[in-house]
């Protein structure tokens, strides 16, 4: 029994040395009763912000993060900007693209991108992908800092993002940089929060 209890304290500390913050973004196309965009963020294993284009707002999933968009009024504008305008753009020339190159009938498409933090080393990973219809699309890898396809029908549009550098150098700034300094802040936020209302944090 003793064994069993050091285990999960073992689990317990470990665990929360690394925490996380993730996008996902769902586009659709001809998918009845289905919005045309929604995305989420999620803060290690919490949903925080949520937004779809039926709904046309963002909403603040917990009340540390409602606080946030309070007191900067600017990073919801930058929400707004990203769920209602940057993504569904963005998307839509991506699924009209893969569906030339593909030959295939694409009815919806997945990004998603992310960070990890270990809050003791200060290393940083993070991922960015696409998926469509259910299946692996490509994914960056931020060490040879290049998209890769999974499937060798998938190269020629791997090839077309690998040579997109700007691409490439945003989404190695957004792993390394932004997406850090994002979640640090929400934990930062998260944790003040959760203490005053002497409920668990997130750490």
């Amino acid at each position: 029994m003793e064994r069993i209890m050091m285990l999960l304290l073992f689990c317990h500390v470990s665990s929360a040395v690394k925490h996380s913050l993730k996008m996902f973004y769902t586009a659709s196309s001809g998918v009845p009763d289905f919005p045309e965009l929604v995305g989420a963020a999620v803060v290690d294993g919490i949903l925080a912000i949520y937004c779809d284009t039926n709904k046309q707002i963002v909403e603040p999933k917990q009340d540390w993060m409602r606080k946030i968009f309070e007191n900067d009024p600017q990073h919801l504008k930058l929400y707004n900007g990203d769920c209602f305008e940057y993504q569904p753009n963005l998307l839509k020339v991506k699924m009209y693209s893969l569906k030339q190159h593909s030959n295939q009938s694409v009815h919806i498409l997945q990004r998603m991108h992310g960070c990890e933090w270990d809050d003791e080393t200060g290393e940083v990973n993070g991922f960015g992908q696409y998926g469509y219809n259910g299946m692996d699309f490509v994914s960056f890898d931020l060490k040879t800092l290049m998209w890769i396809a999974p499937k060798p029908q998938d190269v020629t549009t791997n090839l077309m993002q690998d040579a997109k550098k700007t691409g490439i150098k945003y989404c190695q700034n957004y792993i390394t940089h932004i997406c850090p300094e994002l979640l640090k802040k929400y934990l930062d936020y998260g944790n003040s929060w959760l203490q005053k209302s002497g409920t668990h944090d997130l750490m």
